[in-house]
């Protein structure tokens, strides 16, 4: 059987803004094989933006 991080790897999530500021959360490989893009809060810009997941 498949351990937990074999399903739900840790994925970083980076701001396309160019800010440098990052997520760290975990992703489903069956539901979303391809990588992550998530609309998400920036602090440094004060607002939302896309942040895409890095490997």
């Amino acid at each position: 059987m498949a351990s937990r991080t074999d399903i739900r790897p840790v994925v970083k999530l980076k701001s396309t803004a160019g800010t440098g500021y990052t997520y760290v959360t975990r992703k489903n490989r069956r539901n979303d094989p391809d990588r992550l893009v998530l609309r998400k809060y920036d602090p440094v810009l004060r607002r939302h933006v896309d942040f895409r997941e890095e490997r």
